[in-house]
């Protein structure tokens, strides 16, 4: 966990692909515990320090993650979070290359709870939910593709299903169909920037979270198209 931007109302921080986001059945300790204890270090703070979750990502994937450090910044956070009033732009790297280098993905997602897995279908049936994004490609080296992805929904698992689906598996996704995983387990999905007015000050934030600290990824981002 590395901060990437805070002030009275908001902290961004940089996820790695091994820390989950709120507390699981593992009993592992979440990353707003962390994070709470950074502030309450960092400020000397006596007493509970508060801290909102405002939106997830899943333990595998890295990058940006923003907690409200007041009730005030969590309530406009969740409405704009809602309204879809904030902008999320993700990197992926998959081995197979789309067949255009960019385009929309529009599926219908439906959730498996036991599998903890979505399944995407290309006409509605009965509890699919409508999921779209856009991607293009921006990077490749001799074996693998890098992928920037902007979800307009946010649907369970939308960007790992519906990549799959066009035929690219993001690369260590063992659920979605890679074929091995990767050496941390993670998978090579990176939620790589956000953007959004301030839902106090109003200013304009653009917050990007540094890739991973790996040579795949340390590669692609250099050789961006």
């Amino acid at each position: 966990m590395t901060v990437l931007y805070e002030d009275n109302h908001i902290i961004i921080v940089n996820k790695t692909t091994s820390e989950i986001v709120q507390g699981d059945k593992t009993g592992d300790k979440p990353l707003s515990e962390i994070v709470k204890e950074w502030i309450k270090e960092k400020h000397n703070k006596p007493g509970n320090v508060f801290l909102g979750v405002t939106h997830r990502l899943d333990r595998p994937v890295s990058g940006v993650v923003i907690f409200a450090k007041t009730s005030k910044a969590l309530s406009r956070l969740n409405e704009m979070f809602r309204t879809k009033q904030i902008k999320k732009t993700y990197w992926a790297i998959t081995k197979n290359t789309p067949k255009m280098p960019e385009g929309t993905l529009r599926n219908y997602l439906i959730k498996n709870e036991k599998q903890n897995k979505s399944y995407a279908y290309d006409t509605e049936k009965p509890g699919t939910k409508l999921a779209i994004l856009h991607y293009k490609l921006i990077g490749h080296s001799e074996k693998y593709n890098l992928l920037e992805v902007d979800l307009e929904t946010g649907r369970h698992h939308q960007i790992r299903c519906q990549l799959a689906k066009m035929g690219c598996v993001i690369k260590g996704d063992l659920k979605y169909g890679a074929d091995r995983s990767n050496p941390d387990g993670g998978i090579s999905l990176h939620a790589r920037k956000v953007s959004f007015v301030h839902p106090v000050s109003k200013e304009q934030i653009e917050v990007t979270a540094p890739v991973p600290d790996d040579a795949l990824w340390k590669a692609l981002e250099a050789g961006q198209l």
